[in-house]
C-alpha cells in the first residue's frame, strides 16, 4: 500500500489564530481554497511525467477532497482540511509509481512531480492562505453590514 506524505510547516501561529478568529465553516473553505491552488502545480507536473501509453493514467490526476470508497477505508483523517493529489480510483495506478516486479519496472510520477513542487507549494499555502483570510473576514464584514 502506497502511503501519502505528511509535512509539518512550523511557524504559521499568526496563520492559525486567524483563521481561529473566522466561523469554523469559513476557515475550512479558506484552506480547501488554498490548498487546492497549492496543489494545482503538482497535478498538472504529475500529469506530464505520467506514462502516456492510454492516457487513463495522466488524465485522471487531480486535486480533490475525495477519496474512492477503498481509499477512505484504508485513510486515517490528520487534519480537519485534506486535498488529496493524485490518480483516479484506477488499482493499477500504484504499480506505474512502484512498479510491479522484474517484468514492469517503477515509471515513478507523483513523487516527482511532489519534489520539484513542494517548495512551491508551501509557499503558496503560507502566503495564499493570508490573502483568502482576508476576502473572507472583508465578505463577513460586508454581510454582517448589511444584516444591520
Amino acid at each position: 500500500m502506497a502511503r501519502g506524505v505528511t509535512v509539518k510547516v512550523e511557524g504559521l501561529q499568526d496563520l492559525e489564530r486567524a483563521l481561529k478568529e473566522l466561523p469554523q465553516a469559513n476557515a475550512k473553505a479558506v484552506l480547501r481554497r488554498t490548498l487546492k491552488e497549492a496543489g494545482e502545480p503538482i497535478a498538472k507536473t504529475a500529469r506530464s511525467l505520467a506514462p502516456k501509453h492510454d492516457m487513463y493514467l495522466s488524465e485522471s490526476v487531480d486535486v480533490s477532497t475525495k477519496l474512492s470508497r477503498r481509499q477512505r477505508g484504508l485513510h486515517k483523517k490528520a487534519s480537519p482540511v485534506e486535498m488529496f493529489i493524485g490518480p483516479g480510483p484506477d488499482p493499477a495506478a500504484h504499480l506505474q509509481e512502484f512498479g510491479s516486479g522484474p517484468g514492469h519496472h517503477a515509471q515513478p510520477f507523483m513523487r516527482p512531480a511532489w519534489d520539484q513542487n513542494k517548495e512551491k507549494a508551501l509557499d503558496t499555502i503560507a502566503n495564499l492562505t493570508w490573502v483568502e483570510i482576508e476576502k473572507a473576514a472583508k465578505r463577513l464584514a460586508k454581510k454582517a453590514a448589511k444584516g444591520k
